[in-house]
């Protein structure tokens, strides 16, 4: 199999330039080994106005054999006679996918010490493939590499050029030209993915390995491709399990994108700790903000106040336990069916809601995957039975952003998230739920920053947790939910959770919005006491 990368250039910035990227020198011809075969490069023309490298891979079609254990084409459709007649020392595959990381690898990560500056510097760049196979046409190859920058040259390979009413092959000559668009090193990537993604087919066994190879090579076009789905499934020979985490991992890194951060900052749940399947009370988490911290002496710790019972003369009840119980009092004032919660963290609230047959839909939201994973195995997603399973769902997503999955429910929960935002950033999430997605009935808890000086191990001035970016107090809470149902078009109540010091207020306090206009059972009333309407 054969490919060829081209290149042109000036007196000032001549072609040769080519052979400093891809670290082969044009004077020479050169012969690697590879797992399956061994690989050439040399370069047919070599001059200041125009440059080419040619990449040949001589297939051992005997060590295929022998190490693909008789499977020949990677366990694709014609595989019977594989090992005997196939097309894989010609045709463009997974083969050559390697090979170009194996050959070009300081090439591919964009590498150059001899001259640094090159590698970030736009070329214009003609790639010929002259036999790929192509599942899905010409049509899919398009929607492949357009996308990418490419100026895409497809023509069909016949049948039998003898037997021209036999019709074309699913074989094609692929040239991809671009002026100033991607550098070398990332068409060099989008080649090592999409070659295997249009043969839908591999010549190894894909790994679990496979999908941190696939974002390496997809980092900066991947996540944003219109086709990610189709890539992501056929680059990993459909695995389902394999396709979900590059999908839930390319969300994330999209996501933190968007919002300008780095994916650590997103995807900062807590560690996982304890067994999550017990359902033993603890942090209610949020978006990217389950509630623990590292001690000085590195031991996990909980957020001041989050595991502490309550004061001498009452029930020894985690204010956790107590946060979780003043929401489903609330949720079943309500008459909400339909339940969203958002900043699920790690499920305890989704688990609770499961437990009550009154709930026929849950969906836990949350931007960190790994919160996502700890609930999913708090809840036991995998052994549920199906009427069960129906019922659940987890979903990765931010707050910030609109989402058009969060419309139509009765109910939404936003249970210690809001202090784990930048305060410029409220009003996008306000939007998102109160404007958006309008559910009838939004609760809404957060640390009342007053009751922090009863908490004896909390130093002075300090946040109950190194996350939060704020804590309100009472009057500051109240006056943002206020506003909030003023532009919206909700009432608000607000509630005390935990024991209600005269002085300084309870610990957690809670706004429960209800859209004007929605009927409700105006008799049944939330366990705790209110302490003020506002319309």
């Amino acid at each position: 199999m054969f490919l060829t990368i081209s290149t042109t250039g000036t007196p000032e910035r001549p072609a040769t330039d080519l052979g400093y990227l891809l670290h082969k020198h044009p004077d020479k011809a050169q012969a690697f080994s590879t797992s399956y075969g061994r690989a050439h490069v040399l370069y047919p023309e070599a001059s200041v106005q125009r440059c080419t490298a040619a990449l040949l891979l001589e297939v051992d079609t005997v060590a295929l054999v022998r190490r693909g254990k008789g499977k020949g084409r990677g366990g694709a459709p014609d595989a019977a006679l594989a090992q005997y007649v196939n097309d894989r020392p010609y045709a463009a595959s997974s083969l050559l996918a390697v090979a170009l990381s194996t050959v070009f690898s300081s090439a591919m990560k964009g590498q150059c010490n001899a001259r640094p500056d090159l590698p970030e510097r736009p070329l214009p760049l003609r790639i010929e493939v002259p036999a790929l196979p192509a599942r899905g046409g010409a049509d899919l190859v398009r929607q492949l590499f357009e996308p990418l920058g490419w100026t895409v040259t497809v023509d069909a390979v016949p049948l039998d050029t003898e037997f021209p009413e036999w019709g074309d092959s699913r074989y094609v000559r692929l040239v991809l030209e671009s002026e100033e668009g991607p550098t070398l090193a990332e068409a060099l990537r989008h080649l090592y993915v999409l070659l295997p993604v249009l043969d839908d087919a591999k010549h190894y066994w894909v790994a679990p390995d496979e999908v941190d190879k696939l974002l390496r090579a997809g980092d900066g076009w991947l996540p944003d491709h219109p086709e990610q789905h189709l890539i992501t499934s056929r680059y990993l020979s459909r695995r389902w399990s394999l396709t979900r985490e590059a999908r839930e991992r390319l969300e994330l890194v999209r996501l933190a994108e968007a919002d300008d951060s780095a994916v650590e900052e997103i995807d900062n749940a807590v560690e996982d700790q304890g067994d999550p399947e017990t359902g033993e009370p603890g942090t209610d988490g949020g978006t990217a903000a389950a509630e623990a911290v590292t001690g000085d002496a590195g031991e996990a710790v909980t957020s001041a106040g989050d595991e502490a019972v309550t004061p001498a003369g009452d029930e020894a009840v985690p204010l956790a336990v107590r946060r979780r119980d003043a929401i489903l009092a609330a949720l079943r004032d309500s008459g909400a069916g339909r339940v969203l919660d958002l900043g699920c963290g790690q499920g305890q609230l989704v688990q609770a809601l499961l437990k009550d047959p009154r709930y026929t839909e849950i969906v836990g939201v949350d931007v960190s995957m790994r919160a996502l994973t700890v609930a999913a195995r708090r809840l036991k997603l995998d052994r549920l039975g199906e009427r069960q399973a129906a019922r659940v769902k987890l979903v990765q997503g931010s707050l910030a952003y609109t989402d058009k999955r969060l419309k139509g429910y009765d109910a939404a929960v936003l249970s210690e998230v809001i202090e784990h935002l930048d305060l410029p950033r409220l009003p996008a999430l306000e939007y998102a739920v109160f404007g958006s997605a309008r559910p009838r009935t939004v609760l809404v808890t957060t640390p009342n920053v007053e009751y922090n000086v009863r908490w004896e191990t909390l130093p002075a001035g300090h946040s109950r947790h190194g996350d939060h970016r704020f804590e309100w107090t009472r009057e500051e809470f109240r006056a943002w939910a206020r506003a909030v149902a003023e532009r919206h078009a909700y009432e608000v109540e607000f509630a005390p959770v935990g024991p209600d010091d005269p002085e300084v207020g309870p610990p957690t306090q809670m706004a429960v919005f209800t859209l004007s206009g929605t009927p409700h059972d105006k008799a049944a009333k939330t366990p705790v006491p209110k302490e003020e309407k506002a319309a």
